[in-house]
């Protein structure tokens, strides 16, 4: 039985990130791993332009304004943001200028508006600017054109859209999706639509981790349930491998006399890398690599918080860094304030789930109420955080601080 630690090694080590990419409209491309840096050939600015509604002034002209001793200026124009300048500034004129417009030439400071008197055509300045250049936001100041503007392997959210937007990228370049099926097996499950018969379990493992790969932006294929007998695993496995680049299952990776998950997987070429991990819950886990197939696939436990535990802790980030995340997808830990006191299993790193919450500037976690069931996957709503208590640990005090594992919103 491995350590956590060594399980998530393992299993990292057995993820190549995809380089397969697609052009996608930018629109489409929000939440897409972006497969090449890109590179503008705009400068950001575009051109020098106001910081502030004003005056666009030269500054020797107005270096000693004061209440006192006013400097007058000629007025030859009003600049508006998206019309470019008609004039050249010249000695004792001005512009008034709007924030966002052309700095016209011949200015190079910007005098705000609250240091100005208007009279007609004229306008008396009445504080001088701190420094020449003051208000004025220089062409390529916050990106020269051609280098590099985002790098590849970051997620697009809003900000990068932005970017990309105004850097007129109209088709991005992004990693393609990577593919994930997934399969229940069990001959006593039957789908949530079905009527329920003695001696039956309710399959909500396929329906949690659909609803946990699509919270991942990955594309998943459902195989629904399939029965304990090794020809249909064997085929519908066989089938899941050709098409994914993982596979993942729950349910027949344990000890019973129908689980015949890993001798099928080792008959179709996988290399079983982990068969079971000191974890609570989620001890029967299994990952095989199939080399020929350049895929995976995870065992996962049947109990279905044995089945989320796991897929958070194992393989959320191996998808995350699977889909090209140059950073970023590795597990997220903070150091927490335990409310209750825990219970830890001796030889197994133990996993309590809760609510996480900031208070008082430090995070504060709760656990959920009701057993501790890997069946019990009532209490697991509204979770939002592990607590992890370490190996050979008498369990954690209330009030002591302890790593916990934050999971995806």
């Amino acid at each position: 039985m491995l350590s956590v630690a060594d399980a998530e090694h393992l299993i990292f080590a057995a993820v190549h990130p995809l380089t397969d990419s697609e052009g996608v409209r930018l629109p489409e491309a929000t939440g897409r791993i972006l497969a090449t840096a890109v590179r503008s050939q705009l400068d950001f600015p575009h051109w020098d332009n106001s910081a502030m509604d004003g005056y666009a002034v030269r500054f020797e002209d107005v270096a000693a304004a004061s209440g006192e001793t006013p400097v007058s200026l000629q007025v030859i124009e009003n600049i508006a943001a998206g019309t470019p300048p008609q004039h050249t500034l010249k000695l004792g004129q001005a512009a008034r200028i709007f924030t966002g417009a052309m700095v016209p030439p011949g200015a190079d400071t910007i005098v705000i508006q609250e240091a100005t008197r208007r009279d007609g055509d004229r306008v008396d300045v009445l504080q001088p600017p701190k420094a020449c250049g003051e208000f004025v936001r220089h062409r390529g100041r916050f990106y020269q054109a051609g280098t590099p503007l985002l790098n590849a392997g970051i997620r697009l959210q809003a900000a990068e859209i932005a970017v990309l937007a105004a850097a007129q990228c109209n088709v991005v370049k992004v990693i393609r999706k990577p593919r994930v099926a997934i399969l229940s097996t069990g001959s006593e499950l039957v789908a949530p639509n079905q009527p329920l018969k003695p001696g039956q379990i309710v399959d909500s493992n396929q329906y949690a981790l659909a609803a946990f790969l699509h919270q991942l932006d990955i594309e998943a294929l459902r195989l629904g349930i399939v029965p304990d007998t090794p020809q249909s695993l064997r085929q519908t496995i066989r089938e899941a491998l050709q098409w994914g680049d993982v596979v993942i299952s729950t349910g027949g990776v344990s000890v019973g006399d129908y689980d015949y998950i890993e001798g099928i997987l080792q008959d179709l070429g996988g290399e079983i890398q982990v068969q079971s991990v000191a974890i609570k819950p989620g001890k029967p886990l299994t990952m095989a690599r199939f080399p020929k197939l350049r895929s995976l696939y995870f065992g996962l436990p049947g109990n279905p918080v044995s089945a989320l535990v796991t897929a958070w802790r194992f393989v959320q980030p191996a998808l995350l860094k699977l889909s090209g995340l140059s950073h970023g997808w590795h597990p997220q830990f903070v150091e927490a304030t335990t409310e209750l006191a825990l219970p830890a299993a001796p030889s197994r790193e133990t996993y309590i789930w809760g609510q996480v919450a900031i208070r008082d500037g430090q995070f504060h976690f709760n656990c959920a109420g009701g057993s501790f069931s890997s069946g019990n996957l009532v209490n697991l709503a509204q979770t939002n955080a592990c607590a992890v208590i370490p190996v050979g640990s008498p369990g954690i005090a209330a009030g002591e601080r302890l790593s916990v594992l934050l999971l995806q919103s």
